[in-house]
């Protein structure tokens, strides 16, 4: 009997550890099973979070405004593309504060400030520099549920061209009242003075309404170039092209302007080759060379030279130039020499009249065509205008 106990009860206690072995080696699987559910479930957590961080990133980078996004303790998150290249950074700067990722006190202040309002502001900033830029910044707190700030998002606006803009507006507009208020001012006077005698002195009344004449002239000069301006800056002149024989054009246009010539004395030199051709508006060129000729005759030196040249280079455009023997052209005034208005020297301008635009429209009848203007000069050398024009 005993054999038989000690057989069943062997039996027993190998069936209960088998239970017991398969019942810990289920939990073992069990627990296997929920840990690599668990590494799939955060690692799906993980992409998903990476995947949702690239579409904020990708977001961003669409803007236009330079936008940040900052910590609550004022560091940098996010910086879209846009931002890095409004100031130029070339390098990951989040992590950094704005001082030191964008180094503007006034920012920085501004964003300070959210701390206590936490409510929208905005400011206009100038980032100095040898082109001041301006911004408008918008800044706004980021806060949680419970309504307690975690952060703040700046958003930047480019003002750069609007001030630009403006700044020329206010130009323009200040030079044209006083290109109109001098000969206005000039008419007026010797109106008055005739109206309070003069014109019973024939002499006098004649030299008066001469000068009254000069200056209604330059009145109708001054508003028919700012026409041309205004047309050529919107498009509203129509090219009519065609080919031109340019050693025949410039010759007939000196030959008209011999008279003018005359009253300094200049002689007035044609040097374009024969056979040289371009294709243009033949209107257009010739108040281009107008403008060119009568500066050269105006600027050069009494007695001197003018000469007109031409060439055809190896890209195909042709090349002209109008040279003078003046006193040439300060280094200072190049680059603002095409600018409306702009004179290199004013008081020479202001005793001959000019309107201060005849640059400015050859420039802008030049790049119409196609081509480029350009002044080379060295003071006491005299000054050579160079345009380029599509061949004929």
């Amino acid at each position: 009997m005993w054999p038989t106990l000690t057989i069943l009860l062997a039996a027993a206690l190998a069936a209960l550890s088998f239970t017991s072995w398969w019942r810990s080696s289920r939990a073992r699987r069990e627990t296997a099973r929920l840990l690599r559910e668990l590494a799939a479930t955060e690692q799906l957590r993980r992409e998903a979070d990476d995947q949702a961080s690239a579409e904020r990133q990708t977001l961003f980078n669409s803007m236009v405004e330079g936008v940040m996004l900052l910590d609550s303790q004022g560091r940098v998150l996010l910086a879209n593309q846009s931002l890095e290249q409004l100031f130029g950074i070339h390098t990951d700067i989040r992590g950094q504060t704005l001082m030191e990722s964008i180094r503007l006190h006034e920012l920085a202040a501004l964003v300070e400030r959210l701390k206590t309002e936490q409510q929208g502001l905005s400011a206009e900033i100038e980032l100095p520099g040898a082109v001041p830029r301006h911004f408008e910044v918008n800044a706004a707190s980021v806060l949680d549920r419970e309504g307690r700030p975690q952060g703040a998002i700046v958003v930047f606006h480019d003002l750069t061209r609007i001030r630009q803009l403006e700044n020329t507006r206010r130009e323009f507009v200040a030079n044209v009242s006083h290109e109109l208020r001098t000969p206005l001012s000039l008419i007026t006077g010797c109106v008055e003075t005739l109206l309070d005698g003069a014109k019973d002195n024939p002499a006098v009344a004649e030299k008066f309404l001469r000068t009254i004449e000069r200056h209604s002239h330059r009145l109708s000069n001054l508003i028919e170039d700012l026409l041309t301006i205004s047309r050529l800056e919107s498009g509203g002149i129509k090219l009519q092209l065609e080919d031109i024989d340019l050693r025949e054009f410039t010759g007939k246009l000196l030959e008209e302007m011999q008279v003018r010539a005359a009253e300094r004395n200049t002689t007035l030199l044609n040097e374009v080759p024969a056979g040289l051709r371009a294709r243009a508006d033949l209107d257009r060129l010739q108040q281009v060379f107008v403008n060119l000729v009568e500066n050269a005759i105006k600027y050069g030196r009494a007695a001197g030279r003018m000469t007109v040249t031409g060439r055809a280079r190896l890209d195909g455009q042709v090349e002209l130039c109008v040279s003078d023997d003046g006193p040439g052209i300060p280094e200072e005034a190049k680059e603002r020499l095409f600018e409306r208005f702009y004179r290199a020297d004013r008081a020479r301008s202001r005793e001959t009249g000019g309107t201060g635009l005849g640059l400015s429209i050859v420039k802008h009848i030049v790049q119409s065509h196609g081509g480029e203007v350009w002044v080379e000069s060295e003071p006491g050398h005299g000054a050579k205008f160079f345009f380029t024009l599509p061949p004929g």
